[in-house]
């Protein structure tokens, strides 16, 4: 399979323009490395995991950096943190040449520390995700969107065994002191089996014999280096009583049908778990739609004490809310708009519109009325439209 291309790769092409540097995170193995040598084919490239690179680094930074040229890609930098400061100083004597540094990293929150005290305000910062559908037709509920998994699905178990494998041992080593990498692999396989369910961190450290505040480490470095999506509930309650309690997805699909033992559609169809995988499915395409684009990356969902819920409650601006509801299913009942309608009659401070979302295909040019208020969309025509607004 040959090169996909980015929807991120306007934006990342216009903050080259404009700044000195670049930073580009993301999970581990989304692509970050293969999108900037595309985008930028002539820049100089660094590993910044080579030992010999980490060891030129270490006795001469000042050297090391005299002997690069531009533009350059310093690829994973969070594994020398310190050279932050030394890129700064260089910045700032040339602060109007931009688009010279072009820095990846799989590790957000550590790297965010260095930026904060360093590069404040002489980088762009943005964040890619795995393979949206947008980018390629192979992205699938089953399989995800790594590109590796995406050109290669056969190999899929034994992909994602090794990657969990060198992300517990590369990312959650140099994030948390995690003792016992076996009881965090139960954890994350727990996790999957609590995907689209609301958040009880006391419900997970039982069967583990750990402590909620180890809980909470855990899933903040899940959520750190992008493994997993936590969706809060709608900041407003309509006068209704919402219930407080953020929502869980895995951000890649393909990751968690694998921590479930799911490794087919037959099985997928007959699982529990096949509704809300497909409602955190929608939920990272649209994660990653707002990422790719020059949107806020707002994502939130609705439930009050009296059980009414509505799946994803989407930001559109002033005054505006989407409504969404994921149904995984190619048959549509006009019943399916009756959370959508309820929630709608109780906002009178915003224009609200409804969609339900399933995992069918429609002709994108024709509006299917579900219900008064309330059209159908495929996860494809839905983002497309977001696009478009």
């Amino acid at each position: 399979m040959n090169y996909i291309p980015r929807n991120i790769t306007a934006k990342l092409q216009k903050a080259a323009q404009h700044f000195p540097a670049i930073l580009l995170t993301g999970v581990r193995q989304c692509g970050k490395t293969t999108l900037l040598k595309h985008v930028f084919p002539k820049a100089h490239y660094v590993l910044l995991e080579d030992p010999d690179v980490v060891y030129r680094v270490g006795r001469d930074p000042k050297g090391f950096l005299d002997n690069l040229k531009h533009p350059v890609i310093l690829d994973e930098i969070q594994n020398i943190p310190e050279l932050f400061g030394y890129i700064r100083t260089r910045i700032d004597a040339n602060p109007e040449i931009a688009g010279q540094w072009l820095l990846t990293g799989s590790q957000e929150a550590p790297l965010m520390q260095g930026i904060t005290e360093s590069m404040a305000g002489r980088l762009a910062v943005m964040q890619l995700y795995p393979l949206s559908v947008l980018e390629t037709d192979k992205v699938s509920l089953l399989r995800g969107g790594f590109a590796e998994v995406v050109k290669k699905p056969a190999i899929a178990d034994i992909w994602f065994q090794s990657y969990i494998q060198t992300y517990l041992e590369r990312d959650v080593r140099g994030i948390a002191a995690i003792k016992d990498l076996s009881v965090f692999r139960r954890f994350m396989g727990l996790l999957a089996s609590r995907h689209g369910n609301m958040l009880n961190k006391t419900d997970l450290a039982a069967p583990l014999g750990v402590s909620v505040p180890t809980i909470s480490s855990w899933l903040n470095t899940l959520e750190i280096t992008s493994q997993i999506i936590i969706v809060p509930p709608y900041f407003e309650n309509f006068g209704k009583r919402s219930v407080k309690s953020p929502k869980l997805y895995f951000t890649d699909s393909g990751l968690v049908c694998y921590l479930l033992g799911i490794d087919s559609m037959e099985t997928m169809l007959k699982s529990p778990f096949y509704g809300t995988l497909f409602e955190g499915f929608v939920a990272s395409e649209v994660i990653k739609y707002q990422a790719n684009s020059y949107r806020r990356t707002e994502l939130y969902y609705f439930r009050d004490q009296q059980g009414l819920e509505v799946d994803f409650v989407i930001p559109q601006g002033a005054g505006k809310l989407l409504l969404v509801e994921a149904k995984a299913t190619k048959t549509l009942v006009p019943s399916m708009a009756q959370p959508l309608n309820r929630l709608t009659k109780s906002i009178d401070r915003y224009q609200t519109r409804s969609v339900i979302v399933h995992c069918g295909i429609l002709d994108t040019a024709i509006d299917q009325v579900l219900a008064p208020g309330t059209i159908a969309r495929d996860v494809k025509s839905l983002l497309n439209e977001l696009y478009a607004l």
